[in-house]
């Protein structure tokens, strides 16, 4: 990629109302950032948008790499040879990660593991544990770097690999006491992030950041988590990224247990030990990153769909397919339509082949 490519595709990548899913139509349709930069004005209008997009400009996106370079990061793009198979393999994969560290050890076999925050003594050590008898296999560990089950799984695995994925960028060090340990991991593993350097993460960020948590492993391991954990939202996105999704019993008195048995009542592997992980990690495969270009789709046929598919969202997510049925068009055209109306912020493109009114 060169650095005119890469400039692209940052600005790409952080033009408003542009997500994974409207990024990688954009880019099958027009077959390079470039080019859907200088449609994507008219697409936005022809979406029914009002206002002008808000396209970050090539020195905000020279400043970006600037401040990356400052704190010794590096930008992947989804395309190039070292991003991870197993994410670029994603519908749709991340476009871009800042990464602090060496993501190489993400070519090894890699499992998630995840759980409470206020996770138990017991629930903290058997984490470590796992991670530490996971590394000497040759497995990668990777997981959040938030407190109590994330911070063990870290510690077990730094001599081995240890991949920390963060929501906010990639010097986001939240908790502030983990500055030692995201330190340790930049120089023995890798830290990645889809933010931009200097970010500071939100609530809205953490689906994301737990969305590349499970796309990074083969498997994820789910140690202790209550029934509204985040860490049951990383399990049901392995699930739905075909990665195998394991959990560790408790006692039914522990409410920390409740997420965790009930995830193995909905079918998860039962762990309790590395060998558990190992055998689940035989079973997974991933399938081949599909970068193919799908080329323009006609805009006579797109301005025939775009209104009857507007009026067909709601709230409630739908499946592209449904909406593809619905109304009766070939697939590209009807794609290329909710491409325009998610930049027009009238529907949401959400993984899974989702759609919904924004």
């Amino acid at each position: 990629m060169t650095d005119e490519e890469r400039l692209a595709w940052l600005r790409l990548a952080r033009t408003e109302q542009v997500g994974p899913v409207t990024f990688d139509q954009l880019l099958r349709r027009y077959g390079s950032a470039a080019a859907v930069l200088e449609a994507l004005p008219n697409l936005a209008q022809r979406g029914g948008r009002n206002g002008p997009l808000r396209i970050p400009s090539l020195d905000d996106a020279r400043r970006e790499l600037d401040a990356g370079d400052r704190i010794g990061a590096h930008l992947l793009c989804a395309t190039e040879p070292a991003f991870p198979q197993q994410l670029a393999a994603l519908d749709p994969p991340p476009p871009l990660l800042w990464v602090l560290g060496d993501l190489s050890i993400a070519n090894r076999p890699t499992a998630a593991i995840v759980g409470a925050r206020v996770a138990s003594a017991s629930g903290q050590t058997f984490a470590r544990g796992l991670a530490a008898q996971l590394g000497a296999e040759g497995v990668t560990i990777v997981s959040g770097l938030a407190r109590g089950i994330d911070k063990a799984a870290h510690e077990g695995s730094l001599a081995t690999g240890a991949i920390a994925v963060l929501g906010g960028g990639p010097d986001d060090i939240y908790p502030p006491e983990h500055r030692d340990l995201h330190r340790q991991i930049a120089e023995r593993g890798a830290v990645v992030s889809e933010s931009p350097p200097g970010y500071r993460a939100q609530a809205r960020d953490f689906p994301r950041r737990n969305r590349i948590i499970s796309g990074l492993s083969l498997a994820v391991v789910v140690v202790e988590a209550e029934l509204k954990s985040g860490s049951l939202i990383t399990a049901r996105l392995a699930g739905e990224q075909g990665r195998e999704v394991l959990a560790v019993p408790g006692s039914p008195l522990d409410p920390r247990a409740k997420g965790t048995n009930n995830l193995i009542r909905q079918g998860a592997a039962l762990c309790e030990g590395p060998e558990d992980v190992l055998e689940a990690l035989r079973q997974v495969s991933v399938r081949e990153p599909d970068h193919r270009w799908q080329g323009p789709a006609d805009d006579v046929d797109i301005d025939a769909v775009r209104d009857r598919l507007a009026a067909l969202l709601s709230p409630t997510p739908v499946s592209r397919d449904d909406l593809v049925r619905a109304v009766g068009e070939p697939a590209p055209v009807v794609l290329a339509a909710l491409t325009e109306l998610a930049l027009a912020g009238r529907a949401e493109l959400l993984p899974g082949g989702m759609v919904s009114s924004a």
